[in-house]
């Protein structure tokens, strides 16, 4: 291996880690808002009202939260290429 390869393994393996951090947390509380949605989307059918349509707090925040685990992901997802790429290099 040379310095070229073992410098994109590095830097491929500190993308890893970045991006699990930055996506970790967003997908977690995401995952939290998505379950309440349902429970409340469940209510609301057992008791018969109509759900509204438009856009709430929750729903923007959720945007919000998976376009944030969305870019962590693709960190993570360039590390991983820079790893392999590394390897690859020789």
């Amino acid at each position: 291996m040379n310095i070229v390869s073992l410098a994109l393994i590095a830097v491929g393996v500190v993308l890893i880690v970045v991006g699990a951090v930055r996506a970790r947390d967003p997908y977690r509380r995401y995952m939290a808002l998505k379950e309440q949605d349902a429970n409340i989307a469940r209510y609301e059918a057992w008791r018969g009202g109509i759900r509204s349509d438009g856009k709430t707090g929750a729903s923007v925040a959720m945007e919000l939260l998976r376009r944030q685990a969305q870019i962590g992901g693709a960190i993570t997802i360039a590390g991983i290429v820079l790893v392999v790429a590394g390897f690859v290099v020789r």
